[in-house]
């Protein structure tokens, strides 16, 4: 039977509670307004909390989705890291003492231990004082890239049918449940390597957004995939969402829910209300976040944080 690591004494209150309380509205409301139109306006976000003693110390890991990918402005062009991602408005949010963003596209959980081409490994950010860490990673475990490739490309054998989850699961298995079930281990590593590493750091482990309608409609005109790919896509995320909760659960981190946010908001929903672009854009990269989803990530988050 699995054991679950000591919590570590928690920082909500006394670092960040205060400020993410009131930042968390502010947050809320400018994601429902949609995209922002000017950069400035996002880093004004902190001005809206209160400073509360001791600040945290503050390092974000993750990928793509964690990065802020495609978003302007980019502070690191090689791992495709954005001044407006959710690390950054939750550490100005909550006036962290000290911020280290990490989080670079295309990382799995080998890289929040080993090299990333040049990037180094992630959790080699971390710190005996570090007091608070977010983390977002798993969907390149499932190499969700590729899936999404090739629902793409089968979508012409069958446009009204579910060609991509056929593809996924002959033989009667289910091979991205087989992925999920796969990353959850590497979850756990991750988790624990973490409380080693932080003894005092409170772990918020983020959850994905909504990438497809929660109502299993598609968007052909918009994103070229068989009419019933969309639900079993959105069936997937929502698994590995749930196998990420679970080992939040389990191993002394707390889950952010990114998910139920964004439902409304996903691929296929107008722009300005979209969350998640369905096409590389100038707002960011295909089929990831923009500025107005890290701003609800950042919310979600915030929101765990003063709880």
């Amino acid at each position: 039977m699995r054991q679950a690591v000591r919590r570590a004494r928690p920082v909500r209150r006394s670092a960040a509670g205060a400020g993410a309380v009131l930042a968390v509205a502010g947050l809320l409301g400018m994601a429902a307004a949609g995209p922002a139109a000017a950069h400035p306006g996002d880093r004004a976000l902190s001005a809206r909390t209160a400073s509360v003693a001791p600040a945290p110390r503050y390092v974000a890991l993750g990928d793509s989705y964690s990065s802020g990918l495609g978003i302007p402005e980019e502070t690191d062009l090689n791992c495709g890291r954005s001044s407006r991602n959710y690390p950054s408005l939750v550490a100005g949010a909550i006036h962290a003492a000290q911020v280290t963003d990490v989080t670079c596209a295309g990382a799995d959980t080998t890289h929040m231990t080993g090299r990333q081409g040049s990037a180094p490994a992630q959790l080699d950010a971390l710190r005996p004082d570090t007091t608070l860490v977010t983390l977002g990673i798993g969907g390149n475990d499932l190499d969700l890239t590729g899936l999404l490739t090739r629902c793409v490309l089968v979508a012409y054998l069958a446009p009204d049918g579910a060609p991509c989850r056929t593809s996924f699961t002959l033989f009667g298995t289910d091979e991205v449940r087989s992925r999920i079930n796969a990353t959850g281990p590497k979850i756990e590593a991750v988790l624990k390597e973490i409380h080693t590493r932080s003894p005092r750091a409170e772990v918020f482990l983020v959850g994905y957004p909504a990438i497809f309608p929660e109502d299993g409609s598609a968007c052909r005109d918009l994103i070229p995939l068989a009419t019933g790919d969309f639900p079993w896509i959105r069936d997937k995320t929502k698994q590995l969402n749930s196998m990420l909760a679970e080992q939040a659960a389990v191993y002394g981190a707390t889950y952010v829910d990114a998910y139920k946010p964004s439902v409304g908001h996903d691929a296929c929903a107008a722009d300005g209300v979209r969350y998640i672009e369905p096409k590389e854009t100038e707002s960011a990269a295909g089929f990831h976040p923009n500025a107005a989803g890290h701003r609800s990530t950042a919310a979600a988050v915030l929101a765990a944080i003063s709880r």
